[in-house]
């Protein structure tokens, strides 16, 4: 049985999970397309750095944005003029932190959906006179409909495991920062391997289902 701290920090993180994945869309879906559709010399950087959070370790990356959201850093210095002050050790912080962390996770399965299309289907549907817009939503979208499938649950499956970020940007605050994995940090911590497993267990059958759910239903979507 879980505690009400495990799961007051079980609902944190499926908050913060589902609040970065649909940021995540609404900035990740541009980003592939563009990289897409793109033959700029840019493409090649721009894609490296979307990707880097695959390779960097998370507290570097959790550093720099410590850094820069801090009182010296350029976005913390704009944020406390605003009013909004500084996004270290907030939720917030932990949603800005989650969404540069989980950035290729929405884009490569996205991006990969995109470069799928093809020209010619894109091309019919300018010859009717659809609008760039027209062309994205009615027949680019419709089409990528697993890719953004498979995004989505990868982005949100992805934010709920983060440790390293959340734990350097959000710190332990109870009910404010302490998502699921650091519950279970201070847990074994404090020699507590009993509610440790508890809630590492709930994350693992978590984890088994969301790429259950993958596996099955992404081949049978792709035959569409």
């Amino acid at each position: 049985m879980l505690s009400p701290g495990d799961w007051q920090a079980v609902v944190l993180t499926l908050e913060l999970a589902a609040i970065v994945t649909l940021i995540l869309f609404v900035l990740g879906t541009p980003i592939a397309w563009w990289l897409a559709r793109t033959h700029s010399k840019w493409k090649a950087p721009i894609g490296a750095v979307v990707a880097l959070p695959l390779v960097l370790p998370p507290s570097v990356l959790g550093f720099y944005l410590l850094l820069t959201m801090g009182p010296n850093g350029w976005v913390g210095q704009f944020t406390n003029a605003i009013g909004i002050g500084l996004l270290p050790f907030t939720f917030w912080g932990l949603v800005v932190a989650s969404v540069f962390y989980s950035l290729p996770f929405m884009v490569q399965p996205l991006q990969t959906a995109f470069e799928s299309l093809g020209e010619r289907t894109l091309e019919a549907a300018a010859t009717l006179r659809a609008s760039p817009l027209d062309r994205f939503f009615s027949v680019a979208a419709p089409i990528a409909l697993p890719g953004f499938m498979t995004a989505g649950i990868l982005s949100f499956a992805h934010t709920v495991g983060e440790f390293g970020v959340v734990l350097m940007i959000g710190g332990n605050i109870p009910g404010e920062t302490r998502v699921a994995s650091v519950q279970i940090f201070d847990h074994v911590e404090a020699l507590q391997y009993g509610e440790a497993h508890d809630l590492a267990a709930v994350l693992l059958v978590f984890s088994f289902l969301v790429l259950l759910l993958l596996y099955t239903w992404r081949p049978k979507a792709l035959r569409l």
